[in-house]
């Protein structure tokens, strides 16, 4: 969606802002993940969900690339957008269960790095390739089809998975989701649960600029879109997220979130005193990227750091559900400041907002060290 789709929509015609309001659509349901994340946590063999969400995600893929890109197809790009979101969170599900109850704590970091390596690279990687083949292939359906089975292929992976051993029976799937419950509250209750549900909310390292719908501006070819937005943007994330999961393991996973968030909002900032040439893009769009993917595995060491093992499925996802929502917002934010006031207005907020947010929850995290002193 944020590579491949978004490249071809706006060369088609269709507006910045409906764009970034379909890259939008692709992360709400990340926001309401936590209703069916129990289903996960209590129902089946992890290997088996993670089989569906990738079968699912390829076959929307796959539908997508035989639409034509135009503005009349918004709305079944929008089903399918909002399906294939949906399947990737039991991807992601199924996943962040073998993380919390395989990881030992002093490689949480590293883990977490790992894991946003895989999710921002994927997204990268993937729609580069996706892009690239599109522009060269006469015939849509290849790029999607190539695509789809690559995200089926990924399901062998988890076959090489020791058999999961669920940290406690319930004896029955009621009683299950009210020991999921129970361990949800648990977390979020704690000074460190709700500290980590709070920073999840606000607008740091998003990554939300819609490079390949203004790409054209700092005349950027198909071709370098996909190598840098696509191929070379995964792969510096992927540099990002190890280097910063090193990082994590080695300073509290908040601060070192708040310090990445500034770092994109200065990569992003940066391209308004450069010249908008191919080499600037090339350039800012691959430092964004690895200070994005940074700031995702900042993201996915505190929440591995907050929930423990137990129902690990619905505490990661309640916690993401919350990190999805800025990001959706930031989607759909940008595309607006960039339709109403240009694309200098829009990098700027991509360091204002975290800026301003971040010493707000600075001061929240010094009064309420204060309040647990006290009591």
């Amino acid at each position: 969606m944020s590579v491949t789709l978004g490249f071809l929509l706006a060369r088609a015609g269709v507006p910045t802002a409906i764009i970034g309001a379909l890259i939008a659509l692709s992360v709400w349901p990340q926001t309401w993940k936590m209703l069916w994340a129990p289903l996960v946590d209590t129902v089946g063999n992890p290997k088996l969900w993670y089989g569906l969400g990738t079968s699912l995600v390829g076959g929307t893929i796959l539908l997508m690339s035989v639409l034509p890109m135009t503005r009349a197809e918004v709305p079944v790009f929008s089903t399918l957008i909002v399906i294939s979101s949906v399947a990737s969170t039991l991807v992601s599900m199924s996943t962040e269960i073998f993380m919390a109850n395989q990881t030992p704590p002093e490689l949480r970091g590293r883990a977490s790095g790992w894991s946003q390596a895989g999710n921002l690279g994927g997204t990268g990687i993937g729609g580069g390739i996706g892009l690239l083949l599109a522009e060269h292939i006469p015939h849509a359906w290849v790029s999607g089809a190539v695509l789809g089975a690559i995200c089926f292929a990924c399901w062998a992976g988890v076959l090489f998975l020791p058999r999961l051993v669920r940290t406690a029976k319930a004896p029955s799937y009621l009683g299950e989701l009210k020991g999921v419950a129970l361990d949800v509250w648990a977390v979020a209750r704690s000074r460190l649960g709700y500290l980590a549900l709070v920073i999840m909310v606000l607008p740091i390292a998003s990554g939300a600029v819609p490079w390949s719908a203004v790409a054209h501006e700092w005349h950027a070819s198909g071709d370098l879109v996909a190598l840098v937005n696509g191929v070379g943007g995964g792969i510096a994330s992927m540099v990002g997220a190890m280097l910063a999961g090193w990082v994590c393991d080695r300073m509290d996973p908040k601060r070192a979130y708040c310090g990445f968030g500034i770092l994109v909002g200065l990569a992003a900032a940066g391209m308004i005193l450069m010249p908008r040439t191919p080499a600037v893009f090339t350039g800012f769009v691959l430092l964004y990227m690895a200070m994005v993917g940074m700031g995702y595995t900042g993201y996915a060491a505190i929440v591995l750091q907050a929930i423990g093992k137990k129902s690990a499925a619905t505490n990661w996802n309640l916690m993401a559900a919350l990190s999805n929502i800025p990001i959706a917002v930031m989607s759909t934010f940008d595309g607006w400041v960039h339709d109403k006031y240009g694309t200098n207005a829009m990098l700027l907020g991509e360091l204002a907002l975290p800026a301003i947010t971040i010493v707000l929850f600075g001061l929240l995290v010094v009064t309420t060290r204060r309040r647990a002193r006290v009591s």
